[in-house]
């Protein structure tokens, strides 16, 4: 019986990573206007910047449908397999919702996890289930362990503007406006769930200091688990300044450093220029 994991382009794991890890990755959808697309899989990075920046249109995301899930539910009850769903945060998408419901069809052999994050930290979650799944560990065993080591997942971010989060109708003009007169840097993390400001810094160096502030706070990087950082946009320029700048936090392991593009979920409001990290801690 093997053991079968899925997730959503909510973690922004890319595919041909996803294919290298033995997971597949179920594309949230897209919507600019009339024109819907696959996130990661009809409409890369890239090209989602392109639209965000060149159009008008505010681009919407949905969930997943039960029909979609169910495709992949079946598969592995009609294989025998065991399936583990690392889903997004039920606090910010119905895919919880829908998940759950297309499993109710088929067999206890289906698993659905509520990983209360999204983007990288959903990311670097799915990886450690991976190493745990090739290390010889059970469908249970690996549940329990993610479970368990939830509670020590961190993600911190620091957002170039305030125009994104303003489209997307979480911030008013007014505020939008005199925070970007004022070069402030939203900087935020995931709480419970749900996207929690921490802090707003009056430029950039002083946002990149507040990452460095709330790793120290945390208790440290547990570099003995997966870790990624990833940048909105095009240029991984800003994301590369951070690092350079935090040399006492990464010195002696840069080797495990790994990159990667913030997606359609959260770049939609990040717009781009934002930086993040997600980490386990000690």
């Amino acid at each position: 019986m093997a053991i079968r994991i899925i997730t959503d382009s909510a973690s922004d794991i890319p595919q041909d990573v996803a294919k290298e890890w033995g997971v597949t990755v179920l594309p949230i959808n897209v919507r600019f206007g009339d024109e819907e697309y696959l996130d990661g899989v009809t409409l890369s990075a890239e090209d989602f910047y392109h639209k965000l920046i060149e159009t008008d249109e505010v681009p919407k995301t949905s969930q997943i449908s039960p029909y979609v899930y169910a495709q992949e539910f079946e598969k592995a009850d009609e294989a025998g397999d065991e399936l583990i769903y690392f889903c997004l945060s039920a606090g910010v998408s119905g895919c919880y919702q829908s998940a759950m419901l297309a499993a109710a069809d088929y067999s206890d052999n289906i698993h659905i996890v509520d990983t209360k994050q999204f983007c990288i930290s959903e990311y670097i979650l799915v990886q450690r289930a991976v190493n745990l799944r090739d290390e010889g560990k059970t469908c249970d065993e690996i549940i329990s362990i993610i479970q368990e080591e939830m509670k020590k997942v961190h993600v911190i971010s620091a957002f170039d503007t305030l125009e994104y989060l303003k489209l997307g109708g979480r911030l008013s003009s007014a505020a939008a406006f005199a925070g970007n007169m004022l070069m402030i840097k939203p900087v935020i993390t995931i709480e419970e769930g749900i996207v929690k400001v921490i802090g707003k810094a009056r430029g950039s160096k002083k946002s990149h200091n507040m990452l460095t502030e709330y790793v120290t706070n945390s208790g440290g990087i547990d570099f003995s688990k997966p870790l990624c950082l990833a940048y909105s946009g095009f240029s991984q320029e800003v994301l590369t300044k951070y690092v350079e700048d935090s040399k006492a936090i990464y010195e002696g392991h840069e080797e495990q450093l790994q990159y990667t593009v913030v997606g359609a979920t959260i770049g939609t409001y990040a717009g781009p220029g934002a930086i993040a990290l997600a980490y386990f801690s000690l």
